[in-house]
């Protein structure tokens, strides 16, 4: 996690979680993906999805993440926050 700013740290790409929430946020932010930008955000999926297997591909996730559009990027992170908002 060394190559990933403190400032991105959030997520799938936090240090404070272990290896099975990880594996479980990569998977539902994929799925977020999948479904706000469709064949726009192919590459980021695909990242994604080998992220679950091998941590070396976390860095390139988060750079195919900032590359989304503004509009897709916004829409992807709102909907990962909502989802992983705490109960109230």
């Amino acid at each position: 996690m060394a190559e990933i700013p403190a400032a991105d740290r959030f997520g799938p790409w936090s240090d404070r979680i272990d290896v099975t929430e990880r594996v479980a946020r990569l998977r539902s932010l994929r799925a977020i993906v999948r479904l706000s930008t469709g064949p726009r955000g192919d590459r980021l999926a695909g990242l994604l999805h080998r992220a679950e297997r091998d941590a070396a591909a976390l860095a390139p996730a988060l750079a195919a993440l900032n590359q989304l559009a503004a509009l897709d990027r916004r829409a992807v992170l709102a909907s990962f926050a909502a989802l992983h908002r705490p109960a109230a």
